[in-house]
């Protein structure tokens, strides 16, 4: 570890240390680094723990030297693109009774994969793409049948956790990185905490996490609740939809000013990550912590498997998800060969009947003023948009005019579509083109009523095929 009197020696990531886990005694460390270097060593250490840390498990990690584990990883990049499997493990065995009950977990001892996550790194370096795969993939395990994908690691640990991935997605593995878990209270928290936006209630009294739609700032121990629950309609679904939300939430909160100005608080959040990973091969991430160098917000995607049956019974009679196995090879054939999932293969014209995939109230993200002297009038309307489903995050405001008599939605460039979905829940209101950003619901004293929403959602129906992606900046709640 660096001396006392160096202010970055013992931060960084990449290039010469690891959050302060002295990897290379013989190298000679240069007193200062480059913001770039800074900036590449947050990216590395937001994905080891932001990427895996956010499900379900909780441990007080200890600082310790970056782990090794046997994955059988031979496949080395014959380019600059790279196929990474991040695998999070849930180990309760070190907790305390107190830990355990303050946490709201079982007392299972042993090991188990919660998570399991496809990074793809294209030959640029410039992209990233991230696939989560739900734990409840119903899939051949290769020498064990069918089975859901989380038992790969309980039958046979890493190796084939990873040669289940590969016959699952027809990518060769290039890196293994496995993550206890349980670090991801000390994450969080050593980066102040981190803030999400629901558009639904969420009340799980089995881990005791009661949220209210719209947006909190949340602790280690909410987030890691919150990324763990299941109690909302879509369950293991829509917990994907927010682990990618606190993943981004995280890498935000990491590459803030307040962080990177921070010294202190970087050490603590590169040492809590660190301090809970192992990885194949043994090479210390040092070639990782390069490739990452100029990634930013907006150049991590986020992709979704795509599903024939999100409610499939296996012959045990346990619910689990079955993929699109042509489209999911599509997809990942795609992310190989770094081109982007979501758009249309050339070769293949769209029917003239396909309907484009739908736009959702938990797509948009509007602001609220009130236009009125009516008191209270934003506040309810706020209420009733969040619970149709639409973000609305941050206090209602008022307009420095207050008479408008007729409720209207100003939109800026781009947002046309988004702003016709908002008029629909909101009969009368007019729609109003403007030089701004984003969406805003000006009220009137026409004092409109928000709509209730009809329920569309059918346990059987199948998903487009047609993956969608989001990126990092897209996730992050817009206050």
């Amino acid at each position: 570890m660096g001396d006392p009197g160096e202010e970055d020696g013992g931060v960084l990531v990449g290039g010469d240390a690891y959050g302060g886990v002295k990897l290379s005694p013989a190298r000679t460390r240069k007193p200062r680094r480059s913001a770039k270097a800074r900036r590449r060593n947050v990216i590395l250490a937001g994905f080891l723990s932001s990427c895996v840390l956010v499900t379900t498990g909780v441990v007080w990690a200890t600082p310790r030297q970056i782990g090794t584990v046997d994955a059988g990883v031979t496949a080395r990049s014959s380019s600059g693109a790279e196929n990474i499997l991040l695998v999070g493990v849930d180990k309760r065995d070190d907790l305390t009774r107190q830990q355990q009950n303050r946490l709201k977990l079982g007392r299972e001892a042993g090991q188990r994969t919660d998570t399991m996550m496809v990074i793809h790194l294209s030959e640029d370096h410039k992209k990233v793409t991230v696939v989560s795969l739900p734990r409840d993939t119903w899939l051949t395990i290769p020498g064990k049948g069918d089975h859901k994908i989380n038992s790969a690691y309980q039958f046979g640990g890493p190796k084939l956790a990873k040669q289940t991935v590969e016959a699952a997605t027809g990518l060769e593995i290039n890196r293994y990185i496995e993550v206890n878990i349980l670090g991801f209270i000390d994450v969080v928290d050593s980066l102040g905490g981190v803030t999400v936006c629901t558009p639904v209630p969420i009340d799980d009294t089995k881990i005791a996490l009661n949220l209210p739609a719209g947006t909190h700032q949340l602790n280690g121990v909410q987030a890691l609740g919150y990324a763990r629950t299941r109690a909302t309609a879509r369950s293991d679904l829509d917990r994907i939809d927010r682990q990618q939300q606190v993943i981004s939430a995280l890498l935000n909160r990491a590459l803030s000013a307040d962080t990177l100005a921070n010294p202190g608080k970087l050490a603590s959040f590169v040492n809590s990550t660190l301090s809970t990973v192992k990885v194949d091969p043994d090479d210390g991430l040092l070639g990782l912590a390069t490739q990452l160098r100029d990634v930013s917000l907006g150049d991590v995607k986020f992709a979704e498997v795509p599903l024939a049956d999100v409610d499939f019974k296996t012959p045990t009679g346990e619910s689990a998800v079955l993929w699109d196995k042509a489209a999911a090879r599509e997809m990942f054939r795609k992310i190989g060969a770094d081109e982007d999932p979501a758009k249309p293969t050339a070769s293949t014209s769209p029917k003239p009947s396909a309907k484009p995939t739908a736009l959702a109230p938990g797509d948009v993200t509007l602001k609220v003023k009130n236009g009125t002297l009516i008191t209270g009038l934003a506040a309810r309307t706020k209420e009733a948009l969040v619970a149709y489903g639409f973000k609305v995050p941050g206090k209602p405001g008022n307009t420095s005019k207050k008479d408008y008599k007729q409720t209207f939605i100003r939109y800026g460039a781009g947002m046309e579509q988004s702003a016709k979905l908002v008029a629909t829940a909101i009969p009368g209101a007019e729609l109003r083109a403007a030089d701004i950003d984003g969406i805003e619901l000006i009220l009137g004293s026409d004092q409109p009523k928000v709509q209730q929403r009809k329920s569309t959602a059918t346990p059987s129906a199948k998903p487009s095929v047609t993956p969608t992606t989001k990126t990092a900046m897209e996730n992050i709640c817009k206050k």
